[in-house]
């Protein structure tokens, strides 16, 4: 077993022949869920250490992946939308129902690609296989910030 293919094909979820954005994605959200039963309050914090110690080694990964595959941004590397989903969590407290609208939102805005996630996928290796998942994560993060902010004024809770 190839560790590192292990880790930039999202556990092997990279292989699945449909959908494996989306099914690495999921396994984020799974492990994002795991992450905060076992931190309890702490989630919040375990969440930004988490995505500030593997955004390098990601890119890094994202560089071997290059290599490895011998092609730009191999389909099979789901590593980036591992990260960008845990980018799109960042400071929310912890409720089901905002990991799966997290989901939503980074999976919309990873494939819709809005100005400029498009133009940074441009740049070489790792940091282009990354960069535009790391943005649609933040995206997808100002997105959930606002829809709670609109919940709260009308005092509409997420269960």
């Amino acid at each position: 077993m190839n560790w590192k293919e292990f880790l930039f094909t999202g556990l092997y979820t990279g292989y699945f022949p449909k959908g494996s954005g989306t099914v690495g994605a999921l396994l984020a959200l799974l492990l994002y869920v795991i992450l905060h039963q076992l931190c309890g309050r702490y989630g919040i914090v375990a969440n930004v250490v988490l995505v500030g110690l593997l955004t390098y080694p990601a890119i890094r990964l994202g560089d071997d992946a290059e290599i490895y595959f011998a092609q730009k941004d191999p389909q099979e590397v789901v590593l980036d939308e591992m990260l960008g989903f845990w980018v799109t969590m960042l400071f929310h407290p912890f409720s089901l129902s905002t990991a799966v609208l997290g989901f939503f939102f980074f999976r919309l805005f990873d494939i819709i690609k809005p100005y400029p996630i498009r133009k940074l996928e441009h740049f070489h290796g790792g940091l282009g296989i990354m960069i535009d998942d790391i943005i649609a994560g933040v995206y997808a993060n100002i997105t959930i910030a606002i829809i709670m902010v609109i919940m709260k004024v009308y005092g509409i809770v997420l269960v």
